[in-house]
């Protein structure tokens, strides 16, 4: 599965440590982002197989959580209290 590339950049991002300012300035590789545009595409244009559905829902929900880490990150940079 082609998530697995996905998954394994946000994973090895997380153990080798991680800032709020590091978090913040993710971004997935050219890799990653092709696949996902492609996926995209696919799905607009002629549909997307059961697996393919799979590895698109796969990367929304990872984005998801980077989001959610960002903006977490950046309260974090502010001095802001996270409750």
């Amino acid at each position: 599965m082609h998530t697995l590339k996905a998954y394994e950049e946000v994973v090895d991002f997380i153990a080798s440590g991680t800032s709020p300012d590091t978090v913040a300035a993710f971004k997935p590789s050219n890799a990653v982002r092709e696949r996902v545009r492609d996926l995209l595409y696919f799905e607009k244009t002629k549909g997307l197989t059961l697996e393919e559905t799979s590895e698109l829902d796969h990367y929304m929900q990872l984005e998801h959580l980077m989001r959610l880490a960002k903006a977490r990150a950046r309260k974090y940079a502010s001095g802001k209290q996270i409750h």
